[in-house]
């Protein structure tokens, strides 16, 4: 009995040296969740972040793109549960696209500045997809509006305003920098762009490193 009590602390340190390996090994074998190159990739050079002391999450979008429509839901569940510390960006393009997508960024940019795009940002997506609405000008798109509350005059000069020229170029400048090859598309930090059907599960897992 006695001989077996000193021989206790040897056979635990082994147990336990036993069990630290078999950890070791599984962990080495379990295969990454997500792969770079495949799931995410870098980008050829590092963007600038909006905010410098926070993370970033830039969505790259149209309400004329029927994927960025059916990806919308996800993006809004995502926003639920988004950490404090990370800002999140929508980044409507145009340059490049199809004539449709110009009127489209204006609009995002207008309702916007008017404090509106959260109570029509569901609502365009819907009627130009859902819907089949006609939304190619800015006749139209004001008319579509006011509709949801959003006063006519004041949307057509916030539409033509040289703050949205200023957000459209910029936006499209920060388009060609992240180097997409469409919508939508989402960049973390400015330096990955995500490339995964499990999209926002790899912004988690980015957004952690």
């Amino acid at each position: 009995m006695t001989n077996w009590l000193f021989r206790l602390p040897a056979l635990l340190l082994a147990w336990a040296l036993s069990l630290t390996a078999a950890l070791a090994a599984d962990s080495a074998a379990a295969p990454a969740p997500f792969e770079e190159g495949k799931d995410f990739v870098r980008l050829a050079a590092p963007v600038p972040t909006s905010v410098p002391d926070k993370a970033e999450v830039v969505e790259l979008f149209s309400y004329r793109c029927p994927h960025c429509y059916q990806l919308d839901p996800t993006v809004q569940e995502w926003l639920k549960r988004k950490p404090d510390n990370v800002v999140f960006v929508r980044l409507p393009v145009s340059a490049g696209y199809h004539a449709d997508y110009e009127p489209a960024a204006r609009t995002y940019y207008a309702v916007e500045a008017l404090g509106a795009l959260d109570r029509v940002h569901a609502p365009l997506f819907e009627a130009i997809h859902r819907d089949k609405r006609t939304l190619t000008n800015v006749d139209e798109y004001a008319a579509f509006l006011a509709e949801h509350g959003v006063d006519r005059d004041a949307f057509r000069k916030a539409y033509q305003s040289f703050q949205t020229e200023t957000q459209l170029r910029r936006g499209n400048q920060l388009a060609r920098r992240y180097g997409t090859r469409g919508v939508p598309a989402v960049i973390v930090n400015g330096q990955y762009e995500v490339r995964s059907p499990r999209m926002f599960e790899v912004v988690d897992v980015l957004l952690a490193r």
